[in-house]
């Protein structure tokens, strides 16, 4: 049997804000019917920002990455996790696809900004559009993070990506 493709999530929040919108996310990368409509069950492996390193990068098939904004910029979390794992991962993980939350403060285009840069330096294909969550997290923002979540799984279990 086939190893179940791995989605990492690697995120950071001191507010909480992007915390509940990674949980949301995780409960879409996890929900039972992808497993049921596509035959293929995913391994997301759910990590801090700060904890995450090399051999997790490489070992994931996908990425969701998810910061708040911060003075117009991800976090400075995000920022190290992409200091340590960049050059390391730049011949390994070319075109696997990722997804980009942020929880923004402002309009999140700063996040955005910083954190698309490197992707691409890495050659990582965004496969969604960044969901941004501007202001205080309603219920519309967490059923849009359930779908990033499961979209990107769904993609990876059904060798979309």
């Amino acid at each position: 049997m086939p190893e179940a493709p791995r989605l990492l999530v690697v995120w950071h929040s001191t507010s909480g804000g992007t915390r509940e919108l990674v949980e949301a996310a995780v409960e879409g990368a996890t929900d039972p019917r992808i497993a049921e409509t596509l035959g293929s069950v995913v391994d997301v492996r759910v990590m801090g920002a700060f904890d995450a390193g090399v051999a997790d990068v490489l070992a994931a098939d996908g990425y969701l990455l998810a910061t708040p904004e911060y003075f117009g910029y991800m976090s400075g979390a995000m920022k190290d996790f992409f200091d340590r794992t960049y050059y390391p991962c730049l011949e390994h993980t070319r075109g696997r696809p990722y997804g980009l939350l942020v929880k923004a403060g402002g309009d999140g285009s700063g996040a955005v900004g910083a954190v698309g840069p490197l992707a691409t330096g890495l050659e990582w294909r965004q496969v969604l559009e960044p969901l941004v969550v501007p202001g205080d997290v309603t219920n519309e923002h967490l059923d849009a993070a359930r779908e990033l979540g499961g979209s990107l799984a769904a993609g990876l279990a059904g060798d979309l990506w």
